[in-house]
């Protein structure tokens, strides 16, 4: 267990990293003009293969650190407040240190979503040093299967050492919906995150084209026994998915491509993970143009998104801001079709 030194740093950073917060939810409601969220690839390839996931492969190179730290440049330029780098499995990219670090020297929050497989004491440690500030890892079941290796059973070492090492704030997500055999196992993941001093949130997964499917009763009723756990938790913004638990659409306004922006490994600015291709903009040349022009343009896809982290950083903007049809070049995404980069 984390000595009492190491508890009281923890609590002293906990409290920075909530004042930082703070004043960048400020910022957020005084001006629409910047990105609020980034997700940025530094590689694409992962070390596991779950099979509802296209979001990876196994053969990528990682993205060269020098165009990394440019791009995390940019998206500092463009005044972005908080940047995650996510995958693929990127604790695959050997400088991701590097990386982490560019982040806060650009003075915006850093985050990582990782399936936590090659964390060790040592690895952890080197993301303290790099100034990580939180650590997000999904885990979709107790005992590994055909559909996921994310397991308690494989990870519960990894935890155990993230909650005597890490200085960052840790999230545990679990998961129910669509190609989940045991939903019940969500329980015993987010009680032990809970047990170790983590957060523990829920997530609904999406099936293979990123939209939603209404969860069963078993699956319902496990989902709103973990949503009374929220008050514990960081990503309590998340009242969308009661619709979502039903199969019910909702009605929002998206805020992807301005004030969410998803970098994948080319470089390029996509809606999000589930709608890459749109608008396919170079990051090296996007502009406050682009960040107006797609604050105001309409998502088709939206009503039926499962996306949490897009929800969240619209929520700054749902009483504002009206929005209207996307332009004619763009109107593959008024149906809610998926146009995925190789």
């Amino acid at each position: 267990m984390p000595s009492a030194l190491t508890k009281l740093r923890r609590r002293a950073k906990s409290l920075h990293r909530h004042l930082r917060g703070a004043a960048m939810a400020a910022r957020a409601l005084a001006s629409t003009e910047h990105p609020l969220l980034a997700h940025i690839i530094p590689v694409r390839r992962c070390n596991l293969a779950c099979t509802y996931c296209n979001e990876f492969d196994d053969f990528s190179k990682p993205v060269p650190t020098e165009e990394m730290f440019r791009r995390i440049d940019k998206l500092g330029a463009l005044g972005t407040a908080v940047v995650t780098i996510s995958g693929g499995e990127p604790l695959l990219h050997p400088e991701l240190d590097d990386v982490i670090w560019r982040i806060r020297t650009n003075g915006m929050i850093a985050g990582l979503i990782t399936n936590g497989y090659l964390l060790v004491a040592d690895r952890i440690q080197r993301l303290n040093r790099a100034g990580l500030e939180w650590l997000q890892i999904s885990i979709d079941n107790v005992n590994p299967d055909e559909v996921s290796k994310k397991s308690l059973k494989v990870l519960d070492r990894k935890l155990q050492l993230l909650a005597e090492h890490a200085d960052f704030h840790v999230n545990i997500n679990s998961v129910v919906g669509g190609g989940i055999t045991h939903p019940q196992d969500a329980l015993t993941i987010g009680r032990r995150a809970l047990e170790l001093g983590f957060t523990s949130t829920v997530g609904i997964i999406h099936d293979g084209s990123g939209q939603l499917q209404p969860l069963g009763g078993e699956e319902r009723r496990i989902y709103d026994e973990m949503k009374s756990w929220e008050k514990r938790s960081f990503t309590r913004i998340n009242s969308f998915q009661d619709n979502i638990a039903q199969g019910l659409p909702n009605d929002w306004r998206c805020r992807a491509g301005a004030r969410y922006l998803y970098i994948c490994e080319d470089g390029l600015v996509h809606y999000c993970s589930q709608q890459r291709g749109y608008p396919g903009v170079p990051l090296a040349t996007y502009t406050r143009d682009d960040i107006r022009r797609e604050y105001s343009a309409e998502k088709g896809c939206a009503p039926n998104c499962t996306v949490s982290c897009v929800h969240q950083v619209s929520i700054f903007d749902s009483w504002r801001g009206p929005q209207k049809p996307a332009s004619s070049d763009r109107a593959g995404i008024a149906s809610g079709n998926l146009v995925q980069i190789g």
